[in-house]
């Protein structure tokens, strides 16, 4: 299959694992901030093909596992409203909150619709004018644009009963946030190639300077995720630490300047609390004040929201890479895809179900004991 199989090609991949084995000479700790990414290294056992020196740690790259624990109890209860229709993503409706998730509230009654884009929720509200219709829109860079998109297109046309209940995250605060952490210890990272395409590489030089942490923007294909890993490991090895971009097929350094123009217009950077991490200064969007009528937490004044995450959930030391997931006590055992304690086990992205769909036999739940503290990433300022 054109621009796939060239990017699989075994004896192109045996090269740089060549050229990567044949230059590490200590132990060096990658961290690939895309879920995406974490499924193509486990699914293809990109991480067993590497010198032992290097390891490779899951980021916070999957958008459902860091919507936070009080955004989905707020979609819970927007949900069971009888005058609501409420539009998501299918990954969205197995994800827990506080004691059930939006297949329970669908299975009480609730009118809760998959949808395969916002416009086509928007559609929905343009057929049911009667009714209140709610679109969950969440996640990166990536899913942002089409959201704010739809918002624009509901004032353009008049549509009134059309709001978004809005969960979106920026990554280079979190990168800044991760290494601002005293339990850090990435010391490169891989950078997310489809959050650059649309926001360019710009906000990655000074974080590179800043931290001195080589970036490298690289792909989800096998050839790319290893030549973003020979790119970042030449770089530890030559003491360097810049941003480079490995994913030019895809990545302008400009970006997407209609996306970027369209975000501007529709949304604001916000401080965004990060499921199972805490709150990250300026790591988020909300609809700008001129936009508050589509803004469903707005409309609907959901209030009195008392979340809990699980216990035995360690989804907030998996997504800061202090644990791998077979780590965690519950992992394949107590949490599984069909009773998750956490997002990261249900998610399409999620690096728990990536394990647990890939490797959970061959590696089982070996937890890490004593329970790994952890430091609210809340108190670590954001330059």
């Amino acid at each position: 299959m054109k621009y796939l199989d060239e990017f699989q090609d075994p004896d192109l991949a045996r090269r740089l694992l060549d050229d990567i084995h044949a230059t590490v000479t200590r132990p060096w700790a990658l961290m690939e901030v895309c879920g995406g990414q974490t499924h193509s290294i486990i699914r293809h056992g990109l991480d067993q093909l590497l010198p032992d020196q290097v390891e490779l740690i899951h980021g916070p790259g999957c958008p459902v596992c860091v919507t936070p624990l009080e955004v989905i109890d707020k979609a819970l209860e927007i949900a069971s409203r009888p005058d609501v229709i409420f539009c998501s993503f299918g990954d969205m409706l197995r994800v827990p909150g506080t004691g059930r998730d939006l297949f329970q509230v669908r299975s009480e009654g609730g009118d809760v619709r998959v949808v395969y884009s916002p416009l086509d929720a928007l559609k929905i509200a343009q057929d049911n004018p009667g009714r209140e219709v709610v679109f969950f829109g969440i996640g990166f860079e990536t899913t942002a644009p089409p959201n704010a998109m739809t918002v624009h297109q509901a004032r353009k046309l008049g549509i009134r009963n059309f709001s978004l209940l809005v969960s979106h995250v920026r990554v280079p605060p979190a990168i800044a946030s991760l290494m601002q952490s005293p339990q850090c210890r990435v010391q490169a990272f891989l950078a997310a190639g489809h959050v650059c395409s649309v926001m360019g590489t710009g906000e990655y030089p000074e974080l590179a300077e800043r931290y001195k942490v080589p970036i490298v923007v690289t792909g989800f294909e096998p050839l790319d995720i290893l030549e973003g890993v020979r790119r970042a490991v030449r770089q530890l090895e030559r003491g360097e630490h810049r941003m480079e971009n490995a994913y030019p097929r895809a990545v302008r350094d400009e970006g997407n300047p209609a996306a970027k123009a369209m975000l501007a217009d529709i949304f604001e950077v916000t401080d965004r609390a990060w499921r199972g991490i805490g709150v990250i200064p300026a790591s988020g969007w909300r609809l700008a004040e001129r936009y508050r009528e589509y803004d469903a937490e707005h409309r609907f004044s959901v209030t009195a929201i008392n979340t809990q995450e699980p216990a035995a959930c360690r989804s907030g030391e998996v997504l800061q890479g202090l644990i791998k997931p077979h780590e965690c006590e519950a992992f394949g055992t107590t949490c599984t895809p069909r009773s998750p304690l956490g997002a990261t086990m249900v998610s399409s992205e999620g690096a728990c179900a990536a394990y647990y769909l890939y490797r959970r036999l061959s590696t089982p739940s070996t937890p890490s004991t004593p329970s790994t503290p952890t430091t609210p990433m809340e108190a670590s300022p954001v330059g």
